[in-house]
Parts: structure tokens; sequence; C-alpha cells
């Protein structure tokens, strides 16, 4: 288990920006959570302030982050255990106690995250991603850490209609959550039996945490999207907004992976997941007995998770369909 307290807080972002020369709003077209930004420079350096809140971010009220995750894992060196591969970027990390609010500095790493758009990564880029997930799954196997970090039914009912009409009682309405309630119904309308067994599951996940908990499970990012993705010229990923870090099964994060960035994937789903199967492999961990198990799990939950956002009735649809839904009948029927 790991120590609390191996690295300072600074008691607010005014001290801990104290020596900021400038400072200017940002905001990028990737970013779907309600935190604020501002570009930092501070002696003569260039960093990004990240602002998160309860009060202010939907991820942190629909995942039930009410302790701040980035901020447990500053104070308890967990960013410093990450394999070297991984860069956080967070350099500092400042925490307000009367208004709550936490504030991240962290390097701009700018021209070096992946560009926002549609278009498919870069062949060995991808590649590079799925090497490096499978090192950090490998580096914490059989990780003791907290199982209350981030709860692995959290992941699963942070995105149904319960969400939307939370955040319009709150009037605060917009973005993502302002979509679940329409999407969630044309899913009914696109693939009625798999639209009813996945939101079986997304308002009460038990069967689906049961499960994957009788397979090995490690320390996971939560949200391998592209828009938290970049690389550095020496080839390191840069992996930010730890907003549901936590214990999970690695095939997680592959299956949010595949899910999410499905328009740019720059091969197949398949492809995809042998590269994660045979990066595992290169670290040490025997896949034998439980991958094939685990991954159709995961990737239920990833349908759980994000299908509906794929409504469009075309093959991205299909392929979740074909793939997970007689996984979710043995589990449900």
């Amino acid at each position: 288990m790991l120590a609390t307290d191996v690295h300072a807080v600074r008691p607010n972002a005014d001290a801990m920006l104290a020596g900021a020369t400038h400072r200017e709003p940002m905001k990028t077209a990737d970013s779907l959570s309600s935190a604020t930004f501002e570009r930092v420079v501070i002696g003569g350096e260039r960093f990004v302030a990240k602002y998160v809140s309860t009060s202010t971010d939907w991820i942190m009220r629909a995942s039930g982050d009410v302790a701040c995750r980035p901020l447990w894992m500053w104070r308890s060196g967990l960013f410093d255990l990450l394999p070297d591969c991984i860069d956080p970027l967070v350099v500092d990390v400042a925490h307000n106690a009367t208004t709550g609010v936490t504030t991240l500095l962290m390097q701009d790493a700018g021209v070096y995250f992946v560009p926002e758009g549609s278009g498919p990564l870069p062949l060995d880029q991808h590649h590079r991603f799925l090497d490096h997930m499978a090192a950090l799954h490998a580096a914490f196997w059989e990780w003791d850490g907290p199982a209350d970090l981030c709860p692995l039914a959290n992941r699963y009912t942070a995105l149904t209609p319960l969400t939307g009409a939370v955040e319009a009682e709150l009037g605060e309405l917009g973005g993502v959550p302002s979509v679940l309630d329409a999407q969630w119904r044309q899913l009914t309308t696109v693939a009625p039996e798999l639209a009813e067994l996945a939101l079986s599951l997304a308002t009460g996940p038990g069967p689906l945490v049961d499960a994957l908990g009788e397979t090995p499970a490690t320390f996971v990012h939560g949200d391998w999207k592209a828009g938290n993705l970049g690389s550095w010229p020496d080839g390191r990923t840069i992996l930010v907004d730890w907003g549901t870090p936590g214990l999970a099964a690695g095939c997680v994060d592959l299956g949010w992976y595949l899910a999410v960035n499905c328009d740019r994937l720059p091969e197949t789903k398949e492809a995809t997941i042998t590269g994660y199967r045979e990066a595992l492999g290169r670290y040490g961990v025997d896949v034998a007995g439980w991958f094939d198990r685990q991954l159709e799990l995961a990737l239920l939950g990833a349908f759980v998770q994000l299908g509906w956002s794929k409504t469009d009735g075309g093959p991205e649809l299909a392929w979740w369909v074909n793939r997970v839904l007689p996984t979710a009948r043995a589990l449900l029927r």
C-alpha cells in the first residue's frame, strides 16, 4: 500500500503560481470535461494549469470522485511509480481546502500531443501506445493499491441517462451529459437487445464487475483517448487526465481505447487487440488461461460506457454488437 504525503501540496493556486510572468485561459476541442485551463509561464518555461473540483467538473461528479484522484496520486507518490515510458506531465499540485479546487501544474507539451481531429494515428505511434499501455499494466501487475480509487462499478455508471438528469437538475447540462438520454434512446432503436442489456449493466453493473474480478487486475489510467495522448521526440508517451485511475482489469483500458478512438485507429480492432496482448507477453505477463475471458468482458464494459455514441447504424456499431452481444447474453440471460 502506498504512503501518503510523499509530495507536499501547495495551499492554493496563487501560492503555486506566484512566480508566473504570464497567465492566459485556454481550451482544447478534445477536452470534454468542464475543468478550466490556463497557459502559464514560470521562469521562462511554459506550463498548463488545470483546475478541477466537484463543483465544476461533471466527470468528477459522474465518476464519484469526491477527493480528487490526481491529488491523491501526487500526495502518495504514485505518479513517480509510473514506468519511464509514460510521462503524466504533472510537476506540482495545489489544493484549496476552502474552495475544494485542486490545481495541477503540468509541462506544456504543445505540439507533441496527438493533433485534434479524426484522422488516423500514425501506425508506429499507435503501436507505441499499446506497448506503453502494456508496460503500465505490467509494472503494476497484482497491484495492492486502493480498490476505491476509481471503483470499477463507477466506470460503468458514469455515462448513463441518470448522469444527464443529475446535471440538468444541477443546472449544468451541456456537452456529453446533454446528449446521453437521447443517445441511449437511439441505441434502443438501432440495437434493441444489446441496448437493453447494456443499460441493465450501466444501472446495475454488479454482474460485470464480479466477472471481471475473477480475472487478474492491475492499475489502469481509465481514459486512453487520443486527446489525452502524445509522444515526446524520444518516444515516451505523454498521458494526461488522470481523472479515473484505479484497480481494474488491464483490458478495461484496452476496451476504452478501442471504443473512444474508433475513428482514429490505423489498423483493425483485432490487430490492435493482438498488439496489446503480445506487448503484455514482452513485459513478462503470462496471458494464458484468462486473457480471452477478460477481453470479452472488458469489451462489453466498453460498450456499456460508450455504446450510446455508436448509434449511426454503420459498421462500427455492427462490430460491437456482433462482438459483445453473446457475452452480454451469457452474463445476464
